[in-house]
């Protein structure tokens, strides 16, 4: 492994700088949105501008992490770890492999156990829509798809227009918010939009 090569790409949907773990729920939130997605790498020792600082104590750091992965994480996440000499420095990878029991929740410090998602370099809390469309990806039972007149609307408008937020959707039909994040979770899962998270807002495009 190229430490020195993955550092230079810096941060992003898979990789992640940590100087030193501080604490359990951060780092949680991290892993869990690593696991939620395709995976991703824990460098622990880096600074964010991709300086080696190294860790001091390697036990310490495993500590942390595996505790934040037991008992941080739910369902419980299983770290890999490597230990990388880097300029005469340790640095301590933490692989985080994509899961098959999603979605994955961090507890927080409010105490409640939330959903992230990779967004670049951030771990952003997961909408409604994400989570039942990450609850229900590893089920192989398919996604029977029934379009009736709410989903033409949908398909019409991306067909004229470049996106749509569940908001515009639910003004565009006049329907209740949940009945508007029903529909488009069966249609991302088969694939007929897509959806986009920014840490500013989510919006949908066709596929």
């Amino acid at each position: 492994m190229n430490i020195k090569r993955l550092i230079m790409d810096g941060e992003g949907v898979s990789l992640d700088f940590k100087k030193t773990i501080t604490s359990c729920e951060k780092i949680a939130k991290t892993m869990v949105s690593f696991a939620n997605n395709k995976g991703g790498r824990l460098l622990i020792g880096v600074l964010d501008d991709g300086g080696i600082k190294g860790v001091k104590s390697e036990d310490e750091e495993r500590y942390m992490i595996t505790k934040a992965a037991h008992f941080y994480a739910k369902p419980a996440l299983e770290p890999i770890f490597e230990e990388v000499y880097v300029d005469d420095k340790v640095v301590l990878v933490v692989e985080i492999e994509p899961s098959d029991t999603k979605p994955h929740y961090a507890l927080a410090d409010d105490g409640k156990w939330w959903v992230y998602i990779r967004v670049k370099d951030k771990s952003v809390l997961a909408s409604k829509i994400v989570v039942d469309v990450l609850k229900r990806s590893d089920k192989d039972e398919g996604v029977l798809i029934e379009y009736s007149s709410k989903e033409k609307a949908l398909l019409e408008y991306l067909d004229q227009n470049e996106r749509i937020t569940v908001k515009q959707y639910c003004e565009l039909l006049n329907m209740s918010r949940r009945r508007a994040q029903r529909i488009m979770v069966n249609l991302v899962l088969s694939g007929v939009i897509r959806v986009h998270t920014t840490e500013k807002e989510e919006f949908y495009t066709a596929a």
